[in-house]
């Protein structure tokens, strides 16, 4: 008998291996208690997996709603410090220019008592100078222009006159200075052009 139950354990094992698999489950040709037990461990193990990419699709979520308001805080910080720098950033250029026009107020003043012009004249040049000098050290430069050719990056023609064979193309007068501020063009020297 011992014979007999070792025979039907090992048609049984036989039996299993012929299992075949459709769609995730195990199915058996032959019907028995080992056929259910794998399909019971295959359905247990898709729940882990499906707990498991569940719980890791809620992390990665959480990781992505957390930094999407890291981005926009620091959006709205950055754009908070650009308006701040727009609104303080001429402050540095005005508290220098004070100097000047304390001395502009000085020649206004000195003025009206003066009887020497030519003492006047010398004061406003001065002043002038001053001005120039302090805008140079905050960046700002005068446009060259006459005796070149008209450049469109740094020149506005407004007019154009007759002139000789040597000066056709070239600027000959300037009717407004133009100026850079470091690289930048903050205005267009507006000139005019010989033909």
């Amino acid at each position: 008998m011992t014979k007999h139950k070792e025979k039907e354990q090992v048609t049984d094992k036989e039996n299993v291996k012929d299992c075949k698999t459709e769609s995730g489950a195990q199915q058996c040709e032959t019907p028995g208690t080992a056929d259910t037990d794998i399909v019971a461990d295959e359905s247990f193990e898709a729940g882990d997996n499906s707990a498991e990419m569940s719980g890791a699709a809620r992390e990665w979520q959480d990781k992505y709603l957390r930094l999407s308001a890291e981005f926009d805080n620091y959006r709205k910080r950055t754009l908070r410090e650009k308006m701040d720098l727009i609104a303080t950033g001429g402050e540095d250029v005005i508290k220098s220019i004070l100097g000047v026009m304390d001395d502009i107020d000085r020649a206004i003043i000195a003025m009206d008592a003066a009887s020497d012009t030519e003492a006047l004249k010398q004061g406003v040049v001065l002043i002038h100078q001053k001005l120039m000098e302090t805008l140079r050290a905050k960046g700002l430069s005068e446009i060259e222009a006459i005796g070149l050719e008209l450049d469109t990056d740094l020149h506005e023609a407004v007019a154009q006159i007759p002139v000789d064979e040597a000066r056709k193309g070239k600027i000959v007068d300037v009717v407004q200075k133009g100026y850079k501020l470091k690289d930048k063009v903050v205005r267009y020297a507006k000139v005019v052009v010989g033909e």
